[in-house]
């Protein structure tokens, strides 16, 4: 009888073994067993729940320092530059805003003549709006305040007489758009007033860029008068 219950015993422990194979290094026989089961105890493995336990709830160290450690990548850190982007679209912003509220620095007369006299000899070439194809009156004016300050001018003599402050004959200044009327009633020519009644323009077909006077007989006939662009109004 108390063989058939260390065999049931044993035999218990063996199926618990194999669904959970930790086992434990050695079997201590207790004292009073026949030979008989004491071979058989020693011959199956021993259930240590304690020991798996301990196994499935502390990690190896050497995997926490890995899991702990940041993965390598050879792949760009992105650094944005949004805050940079913002800084200097605000920046232009304000400077354009600025030239359009007639808040251009004082010696942006002068840069724009400069630039103005740099265009001379240009070839006239009707609707053209570069020098590598030439200028009609109002693309050269326009390119002219584009480039020179950036001042966005309109696109023909008509519209950039419209959008002009009126100015008085003796209170001209160098910048200011003297206009005229070279074919019916309409304004159809335009150019930059230098000073001393003198003006630089893209003339007509057959010429180029150049300077002449208010006081000629061809051009006093047909002046109509002098508008300032807004974006130099307070300069």
């Amino acid at each position: 009888m108390h063989l058939k219950r260390l065999t049931a015993l044993a035999l218990a422990t063996f199926c618990i073994a194999a669904v959970t194979p930790v086992i434990a290094d050695t079997v201590t026989v207790p004292q009073g067993l026949d030979q008989s089961a004491a071979l058989l105890l020693t011959d199956l493995p021993v259930f240590a729940p304690a020991t798996a336990l301990a196994q499935s709830a502390v990690p190896d160290a050497t995997s926490l320092i890995a899991s702990a450690a940041p993965v390598a990548t050879n792949a760009p850190v992105a650094v944005s530059d949004d805050a940079t982007a913002d800084d200097d679209d605000d920046s232009l912003v304000a400077a354009a805003t600025a030239k359009l509220a007639g808040h251009v620095d004082g010696h942006a007369r002068e840069a724009l003549l400069a630039f103005a006299m740099k265009l001379r000899d240009i070839r006239y070439h009707r609707g053209g709006r570069a020098p590598s194809t030439g200028f009609d009156c109002s693309g050269f004016v326009r390119y002219v305040f584009m480039h020179s300050i950036g001042l966005d001018l309109p696109t023909n003599s008509a519209s950039q007489f419209l959008a002009g402050l009126k100015v008085k004959r003796n209170e001209m200044k160098t910048g200011d758009l003297v206009f005229f009327r070279t074919r019916g009633k309409a304004v159809s020519h335009v150019g930059i007033y230098i000073d001393n009644g003198q003006f630089i323009h893209s003339p007509s077909a057959g010429k180029t860029v150049r300077v002449d006077s208010l006081n000629e007989a061809y051009w006093a006939k047909h002046f109509v008068g002098a508008k300032r662009p807004e974006g130099i109004a307070k300069i």
